[in-house]
């Protein structure tokens, strides 16, 4: 009974007309109430979001945008995008809202509005056996001698930039080129987001390693959405401080970050 109350709440939170009438200008919610679907902006990467063998999208971000749509009485649409344009897409209107495990940043701060976190992420490696063999501190990758891979437009290169910024950094669209590079030798390690180097390590033993005993980094995580949207954030903070506080997000994450039932559900 209380989870339905709940439900219901967060429901008439969203939906309710006075809502519509409460801001000045058409917000994100309004249009996307209006046209009965929510549309998301993402990007593929394991195992935030990605594709299962039947073609459709899996992951913690896809459980997180469907919940949201649900409980806000809509359909949810789902656009893939590749990273480094993805706040560019919103700024355009391609989709309304960007759930991509998006770090909360100064400089996309300023592009757009961001809610509180609704997880957190760090930054990891993941080293070729062979390359960075006998490396074993973050210091030690530290170095103009080391190449690194990551990801275009991530929140990898702000970490690269604050604790690795001697290395020699080579940076491609998709996570699967980065990762390539290292895999056949020609670059030191791949650095990514959390837990995407440790699964890469448990799936290639032979030729990965992951160098240290945690992220070296721990990043705050958050919807976005076009600036000017000040009740529709007021709104997704209180659906993420609902779905913290019921335990439903925690649940999720540990289902997706702690376990890897869900590999055999993808390509």
């Amino acid at each position: 009974m209380r989870l339905l109350f709940a439900t219901l709440t967060l429901f008439a939170l969203f939906a309710t007309p006075n809502y519509a009438r409460a801001a000045a200008q058409p917000e994100m919610l309004d249009a996307a109430i209006q046209r009965g679907t929510l549309r998301v902006g993402f990007s593929t990467f394991v195992p935030w979001a990605m594709q299962d063998k039947n073609g459709g999208f899996i992951g913690f971000e896809i459980d997180v945008a469907r919940k949201l749509a649900t409980d806000m009485g809509l359909k949810v649409e789902f656009i893939p995008t590749k990273w480094s344009g993805i706040i560019p897409a919103l700024l355009t209107g391609q989709f309304d809202i960007i759930i991509a495990g998006m770090t909360i940043t100064p400089e996309r701060q300023e592009k757009a509005d961001f809610t509180i976190p609704y997880d957190f992420s760090g930054m990891d490696l993941v080293a070729s056996k062979t390359k960075a063999a006998g490396l074993t501190t973050l210091a030690q990758f530290n170095s103009q001698d080391v190449i690194l891979t990551a990801r275009t437009g991530g929140s990898a290169k702000a970490a690269i930039e604050a604790h690795l910024p001697k290395a020699t950094v080579r940076y491609f669209d998709e996570e699967g080129q980065a990762l390539r590079e290292v895999l056949v030798g020609k670059a030191h390690a791949f650095v990514s987001s959390a837990p995407l180097p440790a699964l890469q390590a448990a799936r290639n033993p032979e030729k990965l390693f992951r160098p240290l005993a945690e992220p070296f980094t721990k990043e705050p995580i958050g919807f976005a959405v076009k600036k000017g949207n000040p009740e529709t954030v007021k709104r997704l903070n209180a659906w993420i401080e609902e779905n913290t506080k019921n335990g439903w997000l925690k649940q999720r994450n540990t289902y997706w970050f702690q376990g890897v039932e869900w590999e055999k559900n993808i390509k």
